[in-house]
């Protein structure tokens, strides 16, 4: 999320109308930044957790649970309103096939979330999700459903039936995880025309226009973006100056550079690299991909490694060179999210049940530990906000 997005979210919260709860912490300090952690609930926990992080220390701390939800696994925060969106990602939802989203309202004095309605996914087990830049409407991806729906979000914040949906279709080489789609990620560019939705399972990246007065969904032209046979692209994420994009496959540990034309909503492969340490020959899946707010810097996660590589970008032409690969001091990083300020990243150990607080350089963009770790049940997904 852009600062000024966040700078649009702290005005919202400080003028919008209090809604009720019950304060399981003390307010947050104007230093602070409102932390939500979207979990796994197979294993004892309750759903979204609520937590602050202190920017001018780095201390992190728990205040407690926001809202009991099954399996939220990922989180996203509306533009302009105190609203939140979750997915629950499960495979059935009241008695039907798909999983369930939610729609939440912020408590901007406590900062618990109220549960204002539920829909459908369209498919089963959502695994992501994003709000379109006018808060128009929801986009979600199922992961096992193989495929992508968009929800409009009504004036209340409630979200409305889906008026768009997709599936997928199709395989790739990987016979045990590729016999099928499944798209397993949804980001947006800058402008907000274009979704792009990496499918593991297909070894491409679909591209869908955005409607800007409704919301809905249509296939772009060219439909999508080939990755590597046998890649398994996950996330994406875009170079703050919008020339760039780089999108972390899950399958082969690699991170690859795309060049983007934002008038064509088109990417054009640059560059492959291994998110490895050279000599490891363990098991691993890459997870996360996230571009630092000065853009000199991307880092994408290991599962297995556990740890975070650290790239250097070229800043003419956008590839990267790694640096370093840095512990998650847990097993299993599902996760990681870079504060706005760009001083802190935080990782989310989902086997080993903690998120740990890593300061980062700002010449170099390496990560040093600040001894900050709190633990959480099967921690997911980290959402950063600007605490009112």
């Amino acid at each position: 999320m852009t600062t000024l997005k966040l700078q649009s979210t702290l005005i919202v919260l400080t003028i919008a109308l209090l809604l009720s709860g019950t304060a399981i912490a003390a307010p947050g300090k104007s230093d602070e930044l409102t932390v939500y952690f979207g979990t796994y609930t197979d294993k004892g926990g309750k759903g979204i957790y609520l937590g602050h992080l202190d920017i001018a220390s780095g201390k992190l701390r728990v205040a407690g649970v926001a809202a009991e939800l099954e399996n939220p696994s990922f989180l996203a925060i509306h533009p302009t309103k105190p609203l939140l969106y979750a997915v629950g990602e499960m495979g059935n939802f009241q008695g039907r096939k798909g999983g369930a989203l939610s729609a939440l309202a912020i408590n901007s004095k406590t900062g618990l979330l109220t549960l204002l309605n539920q829909k459908s996914s369209q498919g089963a087990d959502p695994c992501h999700l994003a709000v379109d830049r006018q808060g128009k409407s929801l986009i979600v991806v199922n992961y096992s459903g193989g495929s992508v729906a968009s929800l409009p979000i009504q004036s209340d914040g409630r979200l409305g039936d889906a008026t768009s949906f997709f599936q997928h279709k199709g395989a790739s080489v990987n016979r045990e995880r590729q016999q099928g789609p499944h798209a397993h990620g949804v980001t947006l560019d800058a402008a907000g025309r274009f979704a792009f939705v990496p499918d593991l399972g297909l070894d491409k990246i679909m591209i869908y226009r955005i409607d800007a007065a409704t919301g809905k969904l249509t296939a772009n032209h060219p439909a999508w973006a080939s990755a590597t046979a046998g890649a398994g692209p996950r996330h994406i994420a875009f170079h703050p100056d919008g020339r760039f994009a780089y999108v972390i496959n899950e399958l082969n540990s690699t991170m690859t550079v795309f060049a983007y034309d934002p008038a064509a909503g088109t990417l054009q492969p640059l560059q492959t690299a291994s998110t490895l340490p050279e000599g490891f020959h363990g098991a691993n899946t890459a997870a996360e991909v996230v571009v630092h707010p000065s853009g000199k810097f991307v880092y994408g996660s290991n599962r297995g490694q556990d740890s975070i590589a650290v790239f250097a970008i070229d800043a003419a032409t956008g590839k990267i060179n790694c640096i370093g690969h840095q512990s998650t001091q847990g097993k299993s990083p599902r996760n990681f999210a870079i504060d706005p300020s760009g001083a802190y990243l935080l990782a989310a150990n989902q086997d080993s049940n903690n998120v740990v607080v890593f300061r980062i350089d700002p010449q170099s963009g390496k990560l040093h530990a600040t001894g900050e770790s709190v633990s959480l049940p099967s921690p997911v997904c980290i959402l950063m906000v600007h605490t009112p």
